[in-house]
Protein backbone atom coordinates (compact mmCIF):
# COMPACT_ATOMS: atom_id res chain seq x y z
CA UNK A 1 0.00 0.00 0.00
CA UNK A 2 2.82 2.38 0.88
CA UNK A 3 4.43 1.72 -2.48
CA UNK A 4 1.15 2.45 -4.29
CA UNK A 5 0.70 5.71 -2.37
CA UNK A 6 4.24 6.84 -3.20
CA UNK A 7 3.69 6.00 -6.86
CA UNK A 8 0.48 8.07 -6.93
CA UNK A 9 2.26 11.03 -5.31
CA UNK A 10 5.11 10.76 -7.81
CA UNK A 11 2.70 10.64 -10.75
CA UNK A 12 0.87 13.73 -9.49
CA UNK A 13 4.14 15.57 -9.00
CA UNK A 14 5.19 14.62 -12.53
CA UNK A 15 1.87 15.85 -13.96
CA UNK A 16 2.30 19.19 -12.18
CA UNK A 17 5.79 19.55 -13.61
CA UNK A 18 4.56 18.71 -17.10
CA UNK A 19 1.72 21.25 -16.80
CA UNK A 20 4.19 23.90 -15.65
CA UNK A 21 6.57 23.30 -18.53
CA UNK A 22 3.73 23.18 -21.06
CA UNK A 23 2.44 26.53 -19.82
CA UNK A 24 5.95 27.97 -19.90
CA UNK A 25 6.51 26.73 -23.45
CA UNK A 26 3.20 28.24 -24.58
CA UNK A 27 4.09 31.59 -22.99
CA UNK A 28 7.49 31.59 -24.71
CA UNK A 29 5.80 30.71 -28.01
CA UNK A 30 3.34 33.59 -27.65
CA UNK A 31 6.12 36.05 -26.88
CA UNK A 32 8.22 34.84 -29.80
CA UNK A 33 5.33 34.90 -32.25
CA UNK A 34 4.24 38.36 -31.08
CA UNK A 35 7.75 39.74 -31.38
CA UNK A 36 8.26 38.31 -34.87
CA UNK A 37 4.86 39.59 -36.02
CA UNK A 38 5.62 43.05 -34.62
CA UNK A 39 8.96 43.18 -36.38
CA UNK A 40 7.51 41.97 -39.68
CA UNK A 41 4.62 44.43 -39.47
CA UNK A 42 6.82 47.35 -38.49
CA UNK A 43 4.55 47.84 -35.48
CA UNK A 44 4.95 48.68 -31.88
CA UNK A 45 6.83 51.87 -32.56
CA UNK A 46 9.87 50.08 -34.02
CA UNK A 47 11.37 52.76 -36.24
CA UNK A 48 12.74 51.54 -39.59
CA UNK A 49 16.39 52.31 -40.26
CA UNK A 50 17.55 54.72 -42.93
CA UNK A 51 15.64 57.52 -44.64
CA UNK A 52 11.93 56.86 -44.96
CA UNK A 53 8.54 58.53 -44.91
CA UNK A 54 6.45 57.35 -41.97
CA UNK A 55 2.86 56.35 -42.60
CA UNK A 56 0.67 56.51 -39.47
CA UNK A 57 -2.99 55.66 -39.00
CA UNK A 58 -5.65 57.47 -36.96
CA UNK A 59 -8.77 55.30 -36.90
CA UNK A 60 -11.86 54.81 -34.76
CA UNK A 61 -12.84 56.84 -31.72
CA UNK A 62 -10.25 59.33 -30.52
CA UNK A 63 -9.63 59.38 -26.78
CA UNK A 64 -6.86 60.42 -24.44
CA UNK A 65 -3.92 58.15 -25.28
CA UNK A 66 -0.53 58.75 -23.70
CA UNK A 67 1.03 55.81 -25.56
CA UNK A 68 0.15 57.47 -28.87
CA UNK A 69 1.70 60.76 -27.75
CA UNK A 70 4.91 59.00 -26.75
CA UNK A 71 5.01 57.13 -30.08
CA UNK A 72 4.71 60.44 -31.95
CA UNK A 73 7.51 61.89 -29.83
CA UNK A 74 9.71 58.90 -30.76
CA UNK A 75 8.83 59.41 -34.40
CA UNK A 76 9.95 63.03 -34.11
CA UNK A 77 13.38 61.79 -32.99
CA UNK A 78 13.61 59.12 -35.70
CA UNK A 79 15.28 59.25 -39.12
CA UNK A 80 11.95 59.75 -40.91
CA UNK A 81 12.17 62.44 -43.59
CA UNK A 82 8.42 63.18 -43.46
CA UNK A 83 5.09 61.88 -42.18
CA UNK A 84 1.82 61.02 -43.88
CA UNK A 85 -1.16 60.75 -41.52
CA UNK A 86 -4.07 58.63 -42.75
CA UNK A 87 -7.32 59.51 -40.96
CA UNK A 88 -10.57 57.55 -40.89
CA UNK A 89 -12.45 58.56 -37.76
CA UNK A 90 -15.75 60.19 -36.71
CA UNK A 91 -13.98 62.00 -33.85
CA UNK A 92 -14.15 61.39 -30.12
CA UNK A 93 -13.67 63.39 -26.93
CA UNK A 94 -12.61 67.01 -27.29
CA UNK A 95 -9.78 66.52 -24.81
CA UNK A 96 -8.47 63.44 -26.65
CA UNK A 97 -8.75 65.21 -30.00
CA UNK A 98 -6.87 68.26 -28.71
CA UNK A 99 -4.19 65.98 -27.24
CA UNK A 100 -3.71 64.31 -30.63
CA UNK A 101 -3.70 67.68 -32.41
CA UNK A 102 -1.03 69.04 -30.05
CA UNK A 103 1.12 65.91 -30.46
CA UNK A 104 0.90 66.09 -34.27
CA UNK A 105 1.71 69.82 -34.24
CA UNK A 106 4.77 69.10 -32.10
CA UNK A 107 5.79 66.38 -34.57
CA UNK A 108 5.47 68.78 -37.48
CA UNK A 109 8.13 70.99 -35.91
CA UNK A 110 10.60 68.19 -36.74
CA UNK A 111 9.05 66.52 -39.79
CA UNK A 112 7.05 67.87 -42.75
CA UNK A 113 3.60 66.32 -42.59
CA UNK A 114 0.54 65.81 -44.78
CA UNK A 115 -2.87 64.33 -43.95
CA UNK A 116 -4.85 61.96 -46.16
CA UNK A 117 -8.53 61.51 -45.33
CA UNK A 118 -9.32 57.93 -46.24
CA UNK A 119 -13.00 57.84 -45.29
CA UNK A 120 -14.05 60.29 -42.58
CA UNK A 121 -12.29 63.11 -40.76
CA UNK A 122 -15.18 64.60 -38.84
CA UNK A 123 -15.39 66.67 -35.70
CA UNK A 124 -12.50 65.64 -33.40
CA UNK A 125 -10.81 63.83 -36.29
CA UNK A 126 -10.94 67.05 -38.31
CA UNK A 127 -9.26 68.77 -35.34
CA UNK A 128 -6.44 66.24 -35.75
CA UNK A 129 -6.32 66.88 -39.52
CA UNK A 130 -5.88 70.61 -38.87
CA UNK A 131 -2.43 69.85 -37.45
CA UNK A 132 -1.03 69.44 -40.98
CA UNK A 133 -0.28 72.18 -43.50
CA UNK A 134 -1.70 70.05 -46.32
CA UNK A 135 -4.90 67.99 -46.25
CA UNK A 136 -5.80 65.59 -49.05
CA UNK A 137 -9.22 63.91 -49.34
CA UNK A 138 -10.90 61.55 -51.75
CA UNK A 139 -13.81 62.96 -53.76
CA UNK A 140 -16.29 61.12 -51.54
CA UNK A 141 -14.47 61.43 -48.20
CA UNK A 142 -16.42 63.21 -45.46
CA UNK A 143 -14.86 66.11 -43.57
CA UNK A 144 -16.01 68.85 -41.25
CA UNK A 145 -18.72 68.47 -38.61
CA UNK A 146 -17.35 71.53 -36.83
CA UNK A 147 -19.13 71.46 -33.51
CA UNK A 148 -19.25 70.12 -29.96
CA UNK A 149 -21.74 67.81 -28.28
CA UNK A 150 -22.74 67.18 -24.68
CA UNK A 151 -25.20 64.30 -24.53
CA UNK A 152 -26.82 62.42 -21.67
CA UNK A 153 -29.89 60.20 -21.23
CA UNK A 154 -32.79 61.30 -19.06
CA UNK A 155 -34.65 58.48 -17.30
CA UNK A 156 -37.11 60.57 -15.27
CA UNK A 157 -40.27 59.49 -17.13
CA UNK A 158 -39.26 55.81 -17.11
CA UNK A 159 -38.46 55.94 -13.38
CA UNK A 160 -41.73 57.70 -12.67
CA UNK A 161 -43.75 55.03 -14.49
CA UNK A 162 -41.93 52.35 -12.47
CA UNK A 163 -42.50 54.15 -9.20
CA UNK A 164 -38.79 54.67 -8.60
CA UNK A 165 -37.38 57.85 -7.15
CA UNK A 166 -33.65 58.53 -6.89
CA UNK A 167 -32.73 60.54 -3.80
CA UNK A 168 -29.53 62.57 -3.65
CA UNK A 169 -27.87 64.88 -1.16
CA UNK A 170 -25.63 67.44 -2.88
CA UNK A 171 -23.31 70.15 -1.67
CA UNK A 172 -24.76 72.57 -4.23
CA UNK A 173 -27.57 72.56 -6.82
CA UNK A 174 -25.21 72.16 -9.81
CA UNK A 175 -23.19 69.29 -8.35
CA UNK A 176 -23.46 66.24 -10.67
CA UNK A 177 -25.97 68.06 -12.87
CA UNK A 178 -27.38 67.06 -15.24
CA UNK A 179 -27.52 63.44 -14.10
CA UNK A 180 -30.40 61.80 -15.97
CA UNK A 181 -32.32 60.87 -12.80
CA UNK A 182 -34.07 64.21 -12.37
CA UNK A 183 -35.40 66.90 -14.70
CA UNK A 184 -32.66 69.20 -15.93
CA UNK A 185 -32.97 72.56 -14.21
CA UNK A 186 -32.59 75.80 -16.21
CA UNK A 187 -29.41 76.53 -14.24
CA UNK A 188 -27.88 73.14 -15.08
CA UNK A 189 -28.79 73.49 -18.76
CA UNK A 190 -27.26 76.98 -18.84
CA UNK A 191 -24.03 75.70 -17.26
CA UNK A 192 -23.70 72.91 -19.84
CA UNK A 193 -24.54 75.27 -22.70
CA UNK A 194 -21.75 77.60 -21.52
CA UNK A 195 -19.27 74.71 -21.68
CA UNK A 196 -20.43 73.75 -25.17
CA UNK A 197 -20.28 77.35 -26.42
CA UNK A 198 -16.78 77.84 -25.05
CA UNK A 199 -15.45 74.64 -26.65
CA UNK A 200 -17.26 75.45 -29.89
CA UNK A 201 -15.63 78.90 -29.99
CA UNK A 202 -12.21 77.25 -29.49
CA UNK A 203 -12.91 74.79 -32.32
CA UNK A 204 -14.01 77.53 -34.72
CA UNK A 205 -11.01 79.71 -33.93
CA UNK A 206 -8.73 76.73 -34.58
CA UNK A 207 -10.33 76.12 -37.99
CA UNK A 208 -10.16 79.80 -38.88
CA UNK A 209 -6.50 80.09 -37.92
CA UNK A 210 -5.22 76.83 -39.41
CA UNK A 211 -7.18 77.11 -42.67
CA UNK A 212 -6.68 80.86 -43.14
CA UNK A 213 -10.39 81.64 -43.33
CA UNK A 214 -12.27 84.89 -43.08
CA UNK A 215 -15.27 85.19 -40.76
CA UNK A 216 -17.58 84.78 -43.74
CA UNK A 217 -15.78 81.64 -44.93
CA UNK A 218 -15.91 80.16 -41.44
CA UNK A 219 -19.64 80.90 -41.14
CA UNK A 220 -20.25 78.81 -44.26
CA UNK A 221 -18.86 75.64 -42.66
CA UNK A 222 -19.32 75.92 -38.88
CA UNK A 223 -22.90 74.66 -38.52
CA UNK A 224 -21.97 71.04 -37.78
CA UNK A 225 -22.47 69.62 -41.26
CA UNK A 226 -20.09 67.24 -43.00
CA UNK A 227 -18.96 67.86 -46.55
CA UNK A 228 -17.62 65.61 -49.27
CA UNK A 229 -14.07 66.12 -50.43
CA UNK A 230 -15.37 67.74 -53.61
CA UNK A 231 -17.46 70.19 -51.61
CA UNK A 232 -14.64 70.86 -49.16
CA UNK A 233 -12.17 72.19 -51.76
CA UNK A 234 -13.89 75.57 -52.47
CA UNK A 235 -14.80 75.81 -48.77
CA UNK A 236 -11.06 75.64 -47.87
CA UNK A 237 -11.53 72.65 -45.55
CA UNK A 238 -9.06 70.57 -47.60
CA UNK A 239 -6.28 71.45 -50.02
CA UNK A 240 -6.48 68.79 -52.72
CA UNK A 241 -8.40 65.79 -53.96
CA UNK A 242 -6.44 62.59 -54.29
CA UNK A 243 -4.70 59.96 -52.19
CA UNK A 244 -1.32 59.16 -50.67
CA UNK A 245 0.38 59.72 -54.01
CA UNK A 246 -0.96 63.29 -54.00
CA UNK A 247 0.48 63.84 -50.52
CA UNK A 248 3.84 62.43 -51.63
CA UNK A 249 3.93 64.76 -54.63
CA UNK A 250 3.33 67.75 -52.32
CA UNK A 251 6.06 66.64 -49.92
CA UNK A 252 8.48 66.36 -52.85
CA UNK A 253 7.47 69.63 -54.52
CA UNK A 254 7.03 71.89 -51.50
CA UNK A 255 9.01 70.28 -48.67
CA UNK A 256 11.85 68.99 -50.88
CA UNK A 257 11.59 65.40 -49.64
CA UNK A 258 13.58 63.33 -52.16
CA UNK A 259 11.38 61.58 -54.69
CA UNK A 260 11.37 57.82 -54.28
CA UNK A 261 11.89 57.89 -50.51
CA UNK A 262 10.23 54.68 -49.28
CA UNK A 263 7.00 54.95 -47.30
CA UNK A 264 6.84 52.63 -44.29
CA UNK A 265 4.14 51.98 -41.72
CA UNK A 266 4.83 53.29 -38.24
CA UNK A 267 2.57 52.04 -35.46
CA UNK A 268 1.27 54.40 -32.79
CA UNK A 269 0.53 51.47 -30.48
CA UNK A 270 3.02 50.26 -27.87
CA UNK A 271 4.93 47.23 -29.12
CA UNK A 272 4.05 45.10 -26.10
CA UNK A 273 0.88 46.83 -25.00
CA UNK A 274 -1.82 44.54 -23.69
CA UNK A 275 -4.18 44.47 -26.67
CA UNK A 276 -1.66 45.11 -29.47
CA UNK A 277 0.45 42.18 -28.27
CA UNK A 278 -2.62 39.92 -28.11
CA UNK A 279 -3.60 40.78 -31.69
CA UNK A 280 -0.04 40.21 -32.96
CA UNK A 281 0.23 36.91 -31.10
CA UNK A 282 -3.14 35.77 -32.46
CA UNK A 283 -2.05 36.57 -36.01
CA UNK A 284 1.16 34.63 -35.47
CA UNK A 285 -0.69 31.63 -34.01
CA UNK A 286 -3.10 31.59 -36.94
CA UNK A 287 -0.16 31.68 -39.34
CA UNK A 288 1.36 28.54 -37.85
CA UNK A 289 -1.93 26.64 -37.83
CA UNK A 290 -3.21 27.20 -34.26
CA UNK A 291 -6.41 28.86 -35.45
CA UNK A 292 -8.63 27.85 -32.51
CA UNK A 293 -6.29 29.39 -29.94
CA UNK A 294 -5.94 32.48 -32.12
CA UNK A 295 -9.73 32.91 -32.21
CA UNK A 296 -9.96 32.63 -28.43
CA UNK A 297 -7.30 35.32 -27.99
CA UNK A 298 -8.96 37.66 -30.50
CA UNK A 299 -12.36 37.14 -28.83
CA UNK A 300 -10.95 38.05 -25.44
CA UNK A 301 -9.28 41.15 -26.90
CA UNK A 302 -12.59 42.21 -28.48
CA UNK A 303 -14.33 42.04 -25.10
CA UNK A 304 -11.58 44.19 -23.56
CA UNK A 305 -11.92 46.72 -26.38
CA UNK A 306 -15.69 47.03 -25.93
CA UNK A 307 -15.28 47.58 -22.20
CA UNK A 308 -12.96 50.51 -22.95
CA UNK A 309 -15.30 52.32 -25.35
CA UNK A 310 -17.18 54.27 -22.67
CA UNK A 311 -16.84 57.95 -23.60
CA UNK A 312 -17.08 60.46 -20.78
CA UNK A 313 -17.06 64.23 -21.01
CA UNK A 314 -17.45 66.66 -23.89
CA UNK A 315 -17.51 65.07 -27.35
CA UNK A 316 -16.36 66.24 -30.75
CA UNK A 317 -18.03 63.34 -32.53
CA UNK A 318 -20.03 62.87 -35.70
CA UNK A 319 -22.36 60.07 -36.69
CA UNK A 320 -25.17 59.77 -39.25
CA UNK A 321 -28.66 60.17 -37.73
CA UNK A 322 -30.23 56.85 -36.74
CA UNK A 323 -33.78 58.00 -37.45
CA UNK A 324 -35.62 60.94 -38.96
Amino acid sequence: MSFDADAIVDRRRLRRKLAFWRFGALAILLIAVGTIAALLAGGGGFAPHGDFIARIQVQGLIRDNRDRVEALERLGRSQARAVIVHIDSPGGTTAGSQQLYDALRALQVHKPMAVVVDGVAASGAYIAALSADYIVAHDTSLVGSIGVLFQYPNFTQALKSLGIQVESIKSSPLKAAPNGFEPTSPEARAAVEAIVRDSYAWFKELVKDRRGMTDAQLAAVDDGRVFTGRQAIPLKLVDALGNEKTALEWLTRVKKVPAGTPVRDYSLQPGFGELSFIHLAARGLAAIGLSDLARHLEGWAAVQTIERLNLDGLLALWHPPMSQ
